[in-house]
C-alpha cells in the first residue's frame, strides 16, 4: 500500500511539474517544444486556451490507441486531463518575463523541469503518455521507435508552425536535451515494484546438510 501510494505522489507531482515547465517554456517566448508549438497554434488561430488544446489533443491521440490495441493506465488518463489543467493554471500564475536574461531563465527552467517531470510520471509505472503510447504503438508495428517519434514531432512542429505557434531556440533546446536529461534522470525516479516472497511450494528446497 505504501508503495503504491508513494507512485500516486510521483504521478500526480510529475503531470503538475510537466504543466509548469510547459507554462515557463511558453511564457519565454523562445521556442515551444513540438506539441507545444501544435497546441499554440491551435489556440491562436481557432481560440480557447492552450491547457484546453492540450486536454483536447491528448484525447484524440488516446483515440488513435484503439487500433494500435494499446492500454491505457490511469497514469494515461490523468495525463490527458491535467497536464492542461496545470499548464493553464502556471500560465496564470507566473509573472510575464521582460528582460531577455528573464526568459532564458524560464527557458533553461523550463527543460529541467520538463526533464524532471517526464522521470516522474513515467518512473511511477502507471501508465504512459498519451503521446509516448502512440509512438511505442507504431513502433510495435515493426518500425523504429526514433523514425517515428522523429516523424510525429515533426508533423506536429510543422503543423503547429503553419498554425502561428512559436518555433525559436527553445524549441531546439528542448529537442536536443530532453532525452539526456530524461535517460539519467528515470533510472533515480523509477519505482520498482516491490518482488513478491517465493511461497514454500515454490521455494528451491534447502542444501542437504554437509557432513
Amino acid at each position: 500500500m505504501a508503495l503504491l501510494a508513494r507512485r500516486v505522489v510521483q504521478l500526480y507531482a510529475g503531470l503538475a511539474l510537466y504543466g509548469l515547465g510547459i507554462a515557463l517554456q511558453v511564457s519565454s517566448g523562445l521556442g515551444n517544444d513540438p506539441w507545444d508549438v501544435l497546441h499554440q497554434g491551435l489556440s491562436r488561430r481557432f481560440g480557447l486556451s492552450i491547457g484546453v488544446w492540450i486536454v483536447i489533443t491528448g484525447a484524440l491521440v488516446l483515440l488513435a490507441w484503439i487500433p494500435l490495441r494499446q492500454r491505457p493506465g490511469v497514469g494515461t488518463l490523468s495525463n490527458v486531463v491535467l497536464v492542461g489543467v496545470f499548464t493553464d493554471l502556471f500560465l496564470w500564475l507566473l509573472p510575464d518575463p521582460h528582460a531577455l536574461a528573464a526568459r532564458w531563465t524560464y527557458l533553461v527552467a523550463a527543460v529541467l523541469v520538463g526533464g524532471f517531470a517526464t522521470g516522474c510520471y513515467i518512473g511511477a509505472g502507471l501508465g504512459a503518455g498519451p503521446r509516448d503510447g502512440l509512438t511505442t504503438g507504431l513502433a510495435a508495428r515493426g518500425h523504429s521507435i526514433r523514425v517515428v517519434r522523429t516523424a510525429i514531432e515533426l508533423s506536429v512542429l510543422a503543423a503547429g508552425w503553419l498554425l502561428g505557434g512559436t518555433v525559436g531556440v527553445g524549441t531546439v533546446l528542448y529537442a536536443v536535451t530532453i532525452g539526456p536529461l530524461t535517460h539519467v534522470l528515470l533510472p533515480a525516479l523509477t519505482i520498482a515494484p516491490k518482488p513478491v516472497p517465493a511461497s514454500p511450494r515454490t521455494r528451491p528446497p534447502p542444501p542437504p546438510n554437509r557432513p
